[in-house]
């Protein structure tokens, strides 16, 4: 497959210690515009020049994955910045914006009193990705999915 091509995958996501993160294969196959950074960078690269009916095994590293989990990355935030009727509970997940303006995912890692205490980090950040492939179809974009950067 080539830039500019729409990839279907069916995938299974694993961690170094055989766990299952996420899979395709009981749903809706994963759809994506080669070429346009919709998928994993180093799953992205690994895919390329692959073929229908290819069956890839590949181990992504963190620096091509979701990248290192930076120690750095929790923030406490007061209660006061807080919505008062909002029910927080480690586990969630909180939508917010960044200081230039980009959406980012807060992860609640803890709650207290004073407020709670969020990750920055992804989830998956620090891991080694272990994707199983199966291409299963890929077709021409349309202009219009080039132009949006990703299938339709």
């Amino acid at each position: 497959m080539a830039d500019g091509k729409v990839v279907s995958i069916h995938y299974t996501l694993t961690l170094d210690d055989g766990s299952e993160v996420d899979s395709s294969r009981d749903r809706e196959p994963l759809n994506y515009l080669h070429g346009s950074q919709n998928i994993v960078p180093g799953l992205e690269k690994e895919l390329t020049g692959k073929e229908l009916g290819d069956k890839v095994e590949v181990v992504v590293t963190p620096e091509e994955g979701y990248g290192p989990r930076y120690a750095d990355a929790q923030q406490h935030i007061a209660k006061k910045d807080l919505p008062p009727d909002m029910e927080i509970q480690p586990g969630m997940q909180l939508g917010a914006e960044g200081p230039d303006g980009v959406p980012m995912v807060l992860h609640v890692v803890g709650v207290d009193d004073d407020g709670i205490t969020v990750d920055l980090n992804h989830p998956l950040a620090g891991q080694n990705l272990h994707f199983s492939v199966d291409v299963i179809a890929i077709r021409d974009a349309t202009e219009e999915e080039q132009e949006h950067g990703h299938p339709h």
